[in-house]
């Protein structure tokens, strides 16, 4: 099957992006570009971790419901979160209401404080885990790694919710560790020399 499609302005893209109007823009301009923005990274992840079970059109129709919801995703103040926090969050109709997963969030954010003092940013925990370039499936034929199990098995030693392989793959994909944009689409070129100007994290 072709994994490519014409875009509106008739360029090829990954078949995906097609499924829906507005994964065009999230296609073109954020999936599959690096990120070391610790912010972003810990969004990224709390929003795979709320896909679970769902679609990705349904996170990302509520992705500004959930930022306003989620202090924009700042863990310093997520991690203050209470009950009453809780409670609010289980009553916003803007957002998925899980309790399970509201409390990963701030449970998430309460790890992520201690990564951050651990490892100095969470960018540079989460790129340790970069596959090598002989190490990666053809694009878009996986949808987990021996990178992402070792990523998920990580998070979760260190007390991390929601964080399962196929999660984290994801998170990846999205996040520029991988470049999973398929053969023939018109941004997997520019994707990859974002990824070849891209200044991985120095390690602590």
């Amino acid at each position: 099957m072709n994994t490519t499609v014409k875009g509106p302005d008739g360029q090829p893209r990954c078949r995906w992006c097609s499924a829906a109007p507005e994964f065009i823009a999230y296609h073109d301009k954020e999936w599959g570009y690096p990120v070391d923005d610790d912010t972003r990274l810990f969004e990224k992840l709390c929003l795979e971790s709320f896909q679970s079970g769902l679609s990705w059109r349904t996170i990302l129709a509520k992705r500004d419901n959930f930022r306003a919801a989620f202090a924009h995703f700042d863990f310093n103040k997520v991690a203050g979160f209470e009950q009453s926090d809780i409670d609010r969050l289980l009553s916003d109709k803007g957002i998925v209401r899980h309790r399970g997963k509201i409390e990963a969030v701030i449970n998430n954010a309460r790890r992520a404080q201690e990564m951050v003092q651990q490892e100095g940013s969470l960018a540079a925990f989460f790129w340790r885990f970069e596959p090598k370039a002989d190490e990666l499936a053809e694009p878009q034929t996986a949808s987990t790694s021996e990178q992402s199990v070792a990523l998920s098995k990580a998070l979760k030693k260190q007390g991390w919710k929601f964080v399962g392989p196929t999660t984290v793959y994801a998170f990846m994909q999205a996040m520029g560790l991988i470049n999973d944009h398929a053969e023939g689409c018109v941004f997997r070129d520019k994707a990859e020399q974002d990824r070849a100007g891209f200044r991985r994290p120095d390690p602590v």
